[in-house]
Protein backbone atom coordinates (compact mmCIF):
# COMPACT_ATOMS: atom_id res chain seq x y z
CA UNK A 1 0.00 0.00 0.00
CA UNK A 2 1.53 3.64 -1.15
CA UNK A 3 2.33 5.62 1.80
CA UNK A 4 0.65 8.82 2.85
CA UNK A 5 1.15 11.94 0.77
CA UNK A 6 3.13 14.80 2.19
CA UNK A 7 2.57 18.46 1.22
CA UNK A 8 5.16 18.06 -1.37
CA UNK A 9 3.74 14.51 -2.76
CA UNK A 10 -0.22 16.32 -2.57
CA UNK A 11 1.70 18.56 -4.87
CA UNK A 12 3.21 16.09 -7.26
CA UNK A 13 0.36 14.10 -7.74
CA UNK A 14 -2.07 16.99 -8.28
CA UNK A 15 0.31 18.34 -11.25
CA UNK A 16 2.32 15.85 -12.53
CA UNK A 17 -0.53 13.83 -14.40
CA UNK A 18 -1.39 17.02 -15.98
CA UNK A 19 2.50 17.77 -17.12
CA UNK A 20 3.17 13.82 -18.15
CA UNK A 21 -0.44 13.79 -20.08
CA UNK A 22 0.49 16.91 -21.99
CA UNK A 23 3.98 15.81 -22.56
CA UNK A 24 2.89 12.64 -24.09
CA UNK A 25 0.37 13.43 -25.92
CA UNK A 26 2.50 16.41 -27.62
CA UNK A 27 4.70 13.73 -28.51
CA UNK A 28 2.12 11.95 -29.77
CA UNK A 29 1.50 14.31 -31.99
CA UNK A 30 4.67 14.99 -33.50
CA UNK A 31 5.22 11.07 -33.53
CA UNK A 32 2.09 10.61 -35.64
CA UNK A 33 3.43 12.95 -38.29
CA UNK A 34 6.22 10.27 -39.09
CA UNK A 35 3.74 7.52 -39.72
CA UNK A 36 3.55 8.09 -43.28
CA UNK A 37 7.19 7.89 -43.56
CA UNK A 38 8.17 4.98 -40.92
CA UNK A 39 4.79 3.31 -39.91
CA UNK A 40 4.17 2.81 -36.64
CA UNK A 41 6.95 0.55 -35.30
CA UNK A 42 9.53 3.32 -36.86
CA UNK A 43 8.21 5.71 -34.98
CA UNK A 44 8.12 2.67 -31.89
CA UNK A 45 11.66 2.28 -32.19
CA UNK A 46 12.88 5.68 -32.72
CA UNK A 47 10.82 6.87 -29.89
CA UNK A 48 12.15 4.31 -27.60
CA UNK A 49 15.47 4.83 -28.72
CA UNK A 50 15.99 8.10 -27.78
CA UNK A 51 14.46 8.09 -24.54
CA UNK A 52 16.77 4.97 -23.83
CA UNK A 53 19.33 7.27 -24.72
CA UNK A 54 18.70 9.93 -23.00
CA UNK A 55 18.48 7.90 -19.46
CA UNK A 56 21.26 5.90 -20.47
CA UNK A 57 23.57 7.61 -17.32
CA UNK A 58 21.14 6.71 -15.26
CA UNK A 59 21.13 3.12 -15.74
CA UNK A 60 24.90 3.03 -15.70
CA UNK A 61 24.79 5.13 -12.29
CA UNK A 62 22.66 2.15 -10.53
CA UNK A 63 23.84 -0.64 -12.30
CA UNK A 64 25.52 -2.11 -9.63
CA UNK A 65 22.89 -1.98 -7.52
CA UNK A 66 20.78 -4.15 -9.86
CA UNK A 67 19.68 -7.73 -8.79
CA UNK A 68 16.87 -9.43 -10.48
CA UNK A 69 14.53 -8.97 -7.91
CA UNK A 70 14.57 -5.00 -8.37
CA UNK A 71 14.99 -4.83 -11.96
CA UNK A 72 12.17 -7.45 -12.74
CA UNK A 73 9.23 -5.22 -12.86
CA UNK A 74 11.15 -2.62 -15.06
CA UNK A 75 11.87 -5.40 -17.37
CA UNK A 76 8.25 -6.36 -17.46
CA UNK A 77 7.35 -2.61 -17.30
CA UNK A 78 9.68 -2.36 -20.73
CA UNK A 79 7.88 -4.98 -22.49
CA UNK A 80 4.15 -3.24 -21.77
CA UNK A 81 5.99 -0.01 -23.30
CA UNK A 82 6.12 -2.22 -27.00
CA UNK A 83 2.81 -3.24 -26.64
CA UNK A 84 1.37 -0.19 -25.38
CA UNK A 85 3.05 2.11 -27.89
CA UNK A 86 2.93 -0.04 -31.04
CA UNK A 87 -0.89 -0.29 -30.25
CA UNK A 88 -1.39 3.19 -30.05
CA UNK A 89 0.21 4.26 -32.80
CA UNK A 90 -1.25 1.39 -35.38
CA UNK A 91 -4.14 3.17 -34.44
CA UNK A 92 -3.12 6.12 -35.06
CA UNK A 93 -2.90 5.18 -38.48
CA UNK A 94 -6.38 4.38 -38.53
CA UNK A 95 -8.22 7.22 -36.31
CA UNK A 96 -8.06 10.37 -35.13
CA UNK A 97 -5.65 11.27 -31.84
CA UNK A 98 -8.15 11.92 -29.57
CA UNK A 99 -10.60 8.73 -30.18
CA UNK A 100 -7.15 6.45 -30.36
CA UNK A 101 -6.61 7.51 -26.96
CA UNK A 102 -10.04 7.68 -25.62
CA UNK A 103 -10.53 4.11 -26.37
CA UNK A 104 -6.86 3.33 -24.99
CA UNK A 105 -8.07 5.52 -21.41
CA UNK A 106 -10.96 2.30 -21.41
CA UNK A 107 -8.07 0.19 -19.66
CA UNK A 108 -6.99 2.47 -16.74
CA UNK A 109 -10.74 3.31 -16.46
CA UNK A 110 -11.58 -0.35 -15.55
CA UNK A 111 -8.43 -0.69 -13.18
CA UNK A 112 -10.02 2.50 -11.27
CA UNK A 113 -13.28 1.42 -10.76
CA UNK A 114 -12.29 -2.46 -9.95
CA UNK A 115 -10.13 -0.34 -7.40
CA UNK A 116 -12.47 2.26 -5.84
CA UNK A 117 -13.20 1.32 -2.10
CA UNK A 118 -15.39 4.66 -1.76
CA UNK A 119 -18.06 5.93 -3.56
CA UNK A 120 -16.47 9.44 -4.43
CA UNK A 121 -13.77 7.33 -5.81
CA UNK A 122 -16.27 5.80 -8.03
CA UNK A 123 -18.13 8.76 -8.81
CA UNK A 124 -14.85 9.86 -10.20
CA UNK A 125 -14.12 7.31 -12.15
CA UNK A 126 -17.67 7.35 -13.98
CA UNK A 127 -17.85 11.10 -14.72
CA UNK A 128 -14.01 10.35 -16.21
CA UNK A 129 -15.90 8.00 -18.03
CA UNK A 130 -18.80 10.36 -19.19
CA UNK A 131 -16.79 12.84 -20.20
CA UNK A 132 -14.63 10.66 -21.85
CA UNK A 133 -17.72 9.65 -24.05
CA UNK A 134 -18.10 12.65 -24.57
CA UNK A 135 -14.88 13.52 -26.06
CA UNK A 136 -15.15 11.00 -28.61
CA UNK A 137 -18.01 13.03 -30.48
CA UNK A 138 -19.53 11.86 -33.24
CA UNK A 139 -16.99 9.97 -35.47
CA UNK A 140 -18.32 7.77 -38.95
CA UNK A 141 -16.95 5.44 -40.49
CA UNK A 142 -14.47 3.57 -37.98
CA UNK A 143 -11.57 1.41 -38.74
CA UNK A 144 -12.04 -1.69 -37.12
CA UNK A 145 -8.39 -2.40 -36.71
CA UNK A 146 -8.09 0.57 -35.51
CA UNK A 147 -10.20 0.30 -32.58
CA UNK A 148 -8.86 -2.76 -31.62
CA UNK A 149 -5.83 -1.51 -31.24
CA UNK A 150 -6.48 0.99 -29.06
CA UNK A 151 -7.99 -1.39 -27.19
CA UNK A 152 -4.82 -3.81 -27.03
CA UNK A 153 -3.06 -0.48 -25.92
CA UNK A 154 -5.43 0.13 -23.15
CA UNK A 155 -5.02 -3.28 -21.91
CA UNK A 156 -1.07 -2.63 -22.37
CA UNK A 157 -1.72 0.35 -20.11
CA UNK A 158 -3.02 -1.30 -17.18
CA UNK A 159 -0.13 -3.53 -17.28
CA UNK A 160 2.04 0.31 -17.74
CA UNK A 161 0.58 1.18 -14.14
CA UNK A 162 0.72 -2.31 -11.99
CA UNK A 163 4.56 -2.78 -13.11
CA UNK A 164 4.98 0.67 -13.29
CA UNK A 165 4.14 1.31 -9.58
CA UNK A 166 6.43 -2.31 -9.04
CA UNK A 167 8.98 -0.65 -10.64
CA UNK A 168 8.68 2.72 -8.86
CA UNK A 169 9.16 1.05 -5.75
CA UNK A 170 11.92 -1.91 -6.35
CA UNK A 171 14.55 1.19 -8.12
CA UNK A 172 14.90 4.17 -7.17
CA UNK A 173 14.62 7.83 -8.88
CA UNK A 174 14.37 6.99 -12.70
CA UNK A 175 16.13 4.16 -12.85
CA UNK A 176 12.86 2.41 -13.21
CA UNK A 177 12.22 4.28 -16.37
CA UNK A 178 15.70 4.31 -17.71
CA UNK A 179 15.69 0.27 -17.83
CA UNK A 180 12.22 -0.12 -18.90
CA UNK A 181 13.13 2.41 -21.80
CA UNK A 182 16.79 0.35 -22.48
CA UNK A 183 14.78 -2.92 -22.87
CA UNK A 184 11.84 -1.03 -25.48
CA UNK A 185 14.50 -0.03 -27.33
CA UNK A 186 16.43 -3.11 -27.35
CA UNK A 187 12.83 -5.20 -28.64
CA UNK A 188 12.20 -2.76 -30.91
CA UNK A 189 16.14 -1.74 -32.72
CA UNK A 190 16.15 -4.46 -34.93
CA UNK A 191 13.39 -3.11 -36.57
CA UNK A 192 13.65 0.41 -36.74
CA UNK A 193 17.49 -0.55 -37.91
CA UNK A 194 15.46 -2.48 -40.86
CA UNK A 195 12.93 0.47 -41.53
CA UNK A 196 15.51 3.41 -41.75
CA UNK A 197 17.60 1.34 -44.32
CA UNK A 198 15.12 1.79 -46.74
CA UNK A 199 14.10 5.63 -45.99
CA UNK A 200 15.03 8.13 -48.20
CA UNK A 201 18.56 9.61 -47.35
CA UNK A 202 17.13 13.23 -47.24
CA UNK A 203 14.54 12.32 -44.68
CA UNK A 204 16.82 11.36 -41.85
CA UNK A 205 17.40 13.83 -40.31
CA UNK A 206 14.48 15.38 -40.09
CA UNK A 207 12.93 11.69 -38.53
CA UNK A 208 15.96 11.87 -36.30
CA UNK A 209 15.00 15.44 -35.14
CA UNK A 210 11.18 14.40 -34.67
CA UNK A 211 12.65 11.28 -32.81
CA UNK A 212 14.34 13.10 -30.25
CA UNK A 213 11.43 15.45 -29.60
CA UNK A 214 9.25 12.54 -29.51
CA UNK A 215 11.28 9.97 -26.99
CA UNK A 216 12.05 13.29 -24.57
CA UNK A 217 8.42 14.26 -24.83
CA UNK A 218 6.75 10.86 -24.77
CA UNK A 219 8.98 8.61 -23.56
CA UNK A 220 11.67 10.21 -20.75
CA UNK A 221 9.76 13.28 -19.06
CA UNK A 222 6.71 11.93 -18.79
CA UNK A 223 7.13 7.70 -17.46
CA UNK A 224 9.86 9.52 -15.27
CA UNK A 225 7.07 11.89 -13.45
CA UNK A 226 4.22 8.95 -13.96
CA UNK A 227 6.74 6.53 -11.77
CA UNK A 228 7.21 9.34 -8.84
CA UNK A 229 3.26 10.16 -8.53
CA UNK A 230 2.94 5.91 -8.66
CA UNK A 231 5.31 5.53 -5.93
CA UNK A 232 2.90 7.87 -3.81
CA UNK A 233 -0.45 7.38 -4.72
CA UNK A 234 -2.71 3.73 -5.02
CA UNK A 235 -3.35 2.53 -8.12
CA UNK A 236 -6.75 3.22 -8.57
CA UNK A 237 -6.32 7.26 -7.97
CA UNK A 238 -3.53 6.94 -10.63
CA UNK A 239 -5.61 5.76 -12.90
CA UNK A 240 -8.86 8.25 -12.67
CA UNK A 241 -5.94 10.64 -12.97
CA UNK A 242 -4.99 8.98 -16.41
CA UNK A 243 -8.34 10.63 -17.82
CA UNK A 244 -6.58 13.54 -18.24
CA UNK A 245 -4.70 12.02 -21.59
CA UNK A 246 -7.65 12.18 -23.58
CA UNK A 247 -8.29 15.83 -23.39
CA UNK A 248 -4.41 16.31 -23.97
CA UNK A 249 -4.75 13.77 -26.99
CA UNK A 250 -8.11 16.18 -28.18
CA UNK A 251 -5.79 19.63 -27.80
CA UNK A 252 -2.71 17.73 -29.12
CA UNK A 253 -4.85 16.98 -32.33
CA UNK A 254 -6.66 20.29 -33.01
CA UNK A 255 -3.14 22.15 -32.38
CA UNK A 256 -0.38 19.95 -34.28
CA UNK A 257 -2.47 17.69 -36.68
CA UNK A 258 -5.64 20.65 -36.95
CA UNK A 259 -8.36 17.51 -35.82
CA UNK A 260 -11.26 20.37 -34.98
CA UNK A 261 -13.28 19.59 -31.38
CA UNK A 262 -16.92 19.78 -31.35
CA UNK A 263 -19.12 21.58 -28.53
CA UNK A 264 -19.41 17.60 -27.06
CA UNK A 265 -15.43 17.24 -26.77
CA UNK A 266 -15.53 20.65 -24.99
CA UNK A 267 -18.06 19.56 -22.47
CA UNK A 268 -16.13 16.61 -21.80
CA UNK A 269 -12.91 18.17 -21.64
CA UNK A 270 -14.29 20.08 -18.95
CA UNK A 271 -15.73 17.15 -17.19
CA UNK A 272 -12.59 15.10 -16.93
CA UNK A 273 -11.03 18.23 -15.62
CA UNK A 274 -13.62 18.48 -13.11
CA UNK A 275 -13.81 14.65 -12.08
CA UNK A 276 -9.91 15.16 -11.25
CA UNK A 277 -9.98 18.27 -9.60
CA UNK A 278 -12.70 16.13 -7.07
CA UNK A 279 -10.55 13.46 -7.21
CA UNK A 280 -7.08 14.70 -6.27
CA UNK A 281 -8.73 17.06 -3.65
CA UNK A 282 -10.89 14.13 -2.05
CA UNK A 283 -7.26 12.57 -1.12
CA UNK A 284 -5.36 15.20 -0.18
CA UNK A 285 -8.45 15.41 2.37
CA UNK A 286 -8.27 11.84 3.34
CA UNK A 287 -4.72 11.97 3.48
CA UNK A 288 -4.59 14.88 5.87
CA UNK A 289 -6.82 13.51 7.53
CA UNK A 290 -5.24 10.37 8.40
CA UNK A 291 -2.17 12.49 9.09
CA UNK A 292 -2.98 14.26 11.65
CA UNK A 293 -4.54 10.87 13.45
CA UNK A 294 -1.33 9.68 13.38
CA UNK A 295 0.24 12.76 14.63
CA UNK A 296 -2.40 12.67 17.47
CA UNK A 297 -1.66 9.25 18.33
CA UNK A 298 2.12 10.06 18.79
CA UNK A 299 1.61 12.62 21.04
Amino acid sequence: MAPLPSRSSRTLFAAGPIVSAASVQTGAGFGASLLPLIGPIGVVGLRQFFAALVLLPVVIRGARGFTWKTVRPALLLGLMLVVMNLGIYGALERIPLGLAVTLEFLGPLALALLSSRRLVDLFCGLAAGGGVVLLTGTVDDLDLLGVLLALLAGAAWVGYIVFGQGASHSLPGAQGTAVASGVASLITLPMLVVILVHTPAEELGRIALIGLVVGVLSSALPYSIDLAVLKRVPRGLFSVLQSVHPAAAAVSGLLILGQSLGLGQVVGLVVISLANVVAVAQSSRRSAAARRAEEALTV
